[in-house]
């Protein structure tokens, strides 16, 4: 393969042209290609599901933060987590392994059927508050948000008085347009409550996550607050935005919608087209080759930034038959949407739980749901690295 330039030249656009679909641009020179970060760095944009499985599943690739760059125009710093131990995402074997071998058995199959009738109990509840509460309502405040941040603080062990002050300050941390200085310390008042809450479960420990953390052999309180702010922002900001975004699409396409309604059991299958269609890490992964690497054809260089943009993998039409349109009767489908390889999400099943439960709870209580507004007036979140809406006003 020759070697292309992409037609970017200063990191990813976050803005889309149609809210569900990624920036055609990053299809322009794909599926494997130059781009210029925005602090200077020459790397690769991997557009091909194929090759960012590849890559996402080849040992010879770092996840460390020392070769990551910011992937988009800000001014915020690159690493807001430098000097914060313990977030494993940006860590490889052994320190990696330390912490999913510690922290797999809170996310099992076995532990998320567990979970089911409590999270039942919630999405019914916010529901039920909603009908009487009456439209127009909006479903990110009034529902999506507050059913992801209620079960992963029961998950995690977090009071769920504290809602608001980990709320607030994760939205600040995956802003793209705030200052350093703004970010930084959304992340030390974070950084602060979960320190409180761990030293806590230290001395009275309980059945949880923080718990399970704090008290882990060879885990330092440095290290548990790292992987809990992980796992407290990523496991309450992607499903909150996917159960509202996902509603967006659907209502967006009513032929699919009536098709879930007529037949709940399309519901797994269903939600696994959603993750593929909207894929809301919008920014993609990024990895760093340790030695050099031929991908495509293409020889990544030892130390190359390499960013596998996971929407636009999730549309590769060498992968998905008419992967512009969201068909849900397609069935459980290979997608890169919880990533691959040894970083795969966590609690991708915890996710997929809330939002089986969360669409048909939605679709049980609000057979006539519509928007109560136009597109143009429903605002999308392009300023944010997880994508989705900042409001869904909606009627019934």
């Amino acid at each position: 393969m020759t070697e292309k330039t992409c037609p970017i030249t200063n990191g990813l656009p976050t803005l889309r042209e149609r809210p569900f679909d990624p920036p055609q641009v990053l299809r322009a020179e794909g599926p494997i290609c130059r781009m210029a970060f925005p602090d200077g760095h020459e790397g690769w944009l991997v557009t091909s599901y194929q090759y960012g499985r590849e890559i996402l599943s080849d040992k010879r690739f770092s996840s460390a933060a020392t070769h990551k760059h910011l992937a988009f125009p800000s001014d915020r710093a690159q690493d807001m987590g430098e000097g914060i131990p313990g977030l494993f995402e940006h860590m490889d074997p052994p320190e990696h392994t330390k912490f999913r071998k510690l922290l797999a058995g809170q996310f099992t199959l076995r532990r998320m059927r567990a979970l089911t009738p409590r999270i039942e109990e919630i999405t019914a509840q916010y529901a039920e508050a909603m009908l009487r509460k009456g439209a127009p309502a909006d479903l990110v405040a009034d529902y999506s948000v507050p059913v992801s941040s209620q079960v992963i603080c029961e998950l995690l062990g977090v009071p769920f008085e504290d809602r608001e002050r980990f709320e607030g300050n994760s939205a600040k941390l995956l802003r793209l347009d705030l200052s350093t200085e703004e970010t930084q310390a959304a992340l030390m008042d974070l950084v602060g409550l979960t320190g409180e809450l761990l030293m806590r479960k230290q001395a009275e420990p309980a059945d949880d996550v923080l718990s399970v953390l704090v008290n882990g052999e060879d885990m330092s309180l440095p290290e548990a607050i790292g992987a809990t702010l992980l796992l407290l922002v990523a496991g309450h900001e992607t499903t909150a935005n996917m159960l509202s975004l996902g509603t967006y699409a659907l209502l967006n396409n009513p032929d699919q919608m009536a098709l879930l309604r007529a037949d709940e059991s399309l519901i797994e299958g269903a939600v696994e087209e959603l993750l593929r269609y909207l894929t809301v890490v919008h920014v993609g992964v990024q990895r760093s080759p340790t030695e050099d690497v031929e991908i495509g054809g293409v020889t990544l260089h030892k130390g190359d930034t390499v960013l596998i943009h996971l929407p636009t993998a999730n549309r590769d039409p060498e992968q998905f038959t008419d992967p512009d349109r969201l068909d849900v009767t397609q069935g459980t489908l290979s997608h890169l949407t919880f990533s691959h390889g040894i970083h795969q999400c966590l609690g991708q099943q915890l996710a997929r739980l809330e939002l089986r439960i969360g669409y048909t709870e939605l679709l049980r209580r609000f057979p006539e749901l519509r928007l109560a507004a136009t597109p143009d007036e429903i605002p999308m979140r392009s300023n944010m690295t997880v994508y989705g809406v900042h409001e869904l006003p909606v009627a019934w």
